[in-house]
C-alpha cells in the first residue's frame, strides 16, 4: 500500500472513531479472512449457522511437483459464500533474521504428526459439484485433500461452543489435530475490509470463555487471533493494553478448559515488524507465559519464504524469553514462490503452494507448517473476497 493510500485509510478510521484512536496503521498485514454476515472457507458443523471457516491438512513437508498445465475453463464458482478478506496495509520492510534457536528444547509432548480434515469447506463443496471440470483432479489432490484451518470468524456466542465442539470432536474421533482460528477481536484490521468482531472486550471475553467450552479433551491447535498484535499499532497506548489483556486471558482460558490445547500468538510475519519490537508486544498479551502460550504463528494469508520465517521467528521467540518448550508455526499455503517483489497482497499473479501441513517440520523451535489460509479463497481480486476461485486454485496447485 502506498503512502498515500495508507494516509487515506488513517483519515478515514480516525473520523470513524474521532480523536480517541492515534496513530496510522503500519507495516504490512497478513491477507486474513475475514467475516462479516458472510461465511467463509469452511463452514463448520455444528447446531450453528453463523460463518465458521474450516480448512483441510497434509501430513508431508515438501514442496509440491509441478503437474502439466490444463486448459482453464471458467464455469460460475460454486459452494458457500466466503469471509471478505482482508486488506494489507503498506509494506514495511523488516531485517531478515538469521538467528537460530537450536539452544530451545521442542515440546516435551509433540502432538501427533497426523492433522485434521475438516470435511466441510468451499474447495470440497466445487469439487464434488463440478466433477467434469479439468481442473478437478489437480485442485482435489493437491488442495481439498490437503488439511486447513478452520476459521470462527463471526461474533456468535450462542453458537460458538457448538461449532468449535463439532470439529474438535471430529479430529479425537480420528485420532487427529485439528486446527482452529477464533477471529473476533473488537477493531480487527484497524476497521480495514476485515473489520468486524466482537462489540467489545467485555463481550470478547464471554465469547472466548464459550469457544473455549468446545475444546473438548484431545490435541488441538489454536491459531489465537491473526494481526491482533503485529497490527496494532492502529491503537492507543491504553487500547493496546486493553487488547493485550484480553488475548493473555484468551490463553489463559483456552489452555485450562483443554490442556491439550497448543496456543499460539500473533508474530505477524518477516517482511512486518523487527523481531524486537514484535517480542515486545507479544510478551505483554501473554506469549511468553506458559499458562496462556505455546509459542507464536506467522505468514498467516500470506507470502513469505518458510526459510524467512524460520529465522524470523525463531529471532522473535529469542527476544521473546519465556520458558524453553516455547516454539512455532508457519502458515505455507501459499508461499512456494515466496512474496511478490513488488508487495502485492491481493491474490497476486505467480504464486504457489507452499509446503504442506504437517507436525514434524524437522526444524528446530518450529512446531508445525500449517495451511491457516485455504489457497484458492481470493483476497478479492480474483475472485469475491473470500470465495473459492477455481481459476485461481489451479493456478496455485498446477
Amino acid at each position: 500500500m502506498s503512502g498515500s493510500r495508507a494516509q487515506r485509510l488513517a483519515a478515514r478510521r480516525a473520523q470513524r472513531r474521532g480523536a480517541a484512536r492515534r496513530g496510522t496503521m503500519v507495516a504490512a498485514a497478513s491477507v486474513v479472512v475475514a467475516v462479516g454476515s458472510v461465511t467463509g472457507m469452511m463452514a463448520a458443523a455444528g447446531d450453528g449457522d453463523g460463518p465458521d471457516v474450516a480448512r483441510p491438512q497434509v501430513t508431508s513437508s515438501p514442496l509440491l511437483e509441478p503437474l502439466p498445465a490444463v486448459p482453464s475453463p471458467s464455469p460460475s464458482v460454486t459452494g458457500s459464500p466466503s469471509p471478505t478478506a482482508k486488506a494489507s496495509p503498506k509494506k514495511k520492510a523488516s531485517p531478515r533474521p538469521s538467528a537460530s534457536r537450536t539452544g530451545r528444547k521442542p515440546q516435551a509432548a509433540p502432538a501427533s504428526t497426523r492433522l485434521y480434515l475438516h470435511p466441510e469447506s468451499q474447495v470440497l463443496d466445487w469439487v464434488r459439484g463440478n466433477p467434469d471440470d479439468p481442473r478437478r483432479e489437480v485442485i482435489e489432490s493437491r488442495i481439498a485433500d490437503r488439511p486447513a484451518a478452520v476459521w470462527f470468524a463471526d461474533y456468535s456466542p450462542d453458537t460458538v461452543t457448538s461449532r468449535v465442539r463439532a470439529v474438535t470432536s471430529g479430529g479425537a474421533a480420528q485420532g487427529r489435530v485439528p486446527v482452529v482460528v477464533p477471529y473476533a477481536i473488537p477493531d480487527r484490521d484497524c476497521g480495514g475490509h476485515s473489520q468486524g468482531g466482537a462489540p467489545g472486550l467485555d463481550a470478547y471475553d464471554g465469547w472466548i470463555d464459550r469457544f473455549a467450552a468446545g475444546l473438548g479433551t484431545g490435541e488441538v491447535i489454536v491459531i489465537l487471533e491473526p494481526d491482533s498484535i503485529a497490527q496494532s499499532e492502529c491503537l492507543s497506548a491504553g487500547e493496546r493494553a486493553d487488547r493485550f489483556a484480553s488475548l493473555a486471558r484468551a490463553g489463559r482460558v483456552l489452555k485450562e478448559a483443554n490442556p491439550r490445547a497448543r496456543v499460539y500468538y500473533d508474530a505477524g510475519h518477516s517482511g512486518w515488524n523487527a523481531p524486537a519490537k514484535q517480542a515486545g508486544w507479544l510478551r505483554q498479551a501473554g506469549a511468553a507465559s506458559a499458562a496462556s502460550s505455546d509459542g507464536v504463528f506467522s505468514n498467516v494469508s500470506n507470502f513469505h519464504d518458510t526459510a524467512d520465517e524460520v529465522a524470523y521467528d525463531r529471532a522473535v521467540l529469542d527476544a521473546l524469553g519465556g520458558p524453553p518448550g516455547l516454539g512455532a508455526v508457519i502458515d505455507t499455503s501459499r508461499n512456494g514462490n515466496g512474496a511478490p517483489a513488488d508487495g502485492e497482497w491481493c491474490d497476486p499473479a505467480g504464486r504457489k503452494l507452499g509446503r504442506a501441513p504437517t507436525l514434524s517440520t524437522g526444524e528446530s523451535g518450529i512446531d508445525a507448517y500449517l495451511w491457516v489460509k485455504l489457497p484458492g479463497e481470493s483476497d478479492g481480486c480474483k475472485g469475491a473476497p473470500g470465495t473459492f476461485t477455481p481459476s485461481y486454485a489451479y493456478d496455485l496447485a498446477r
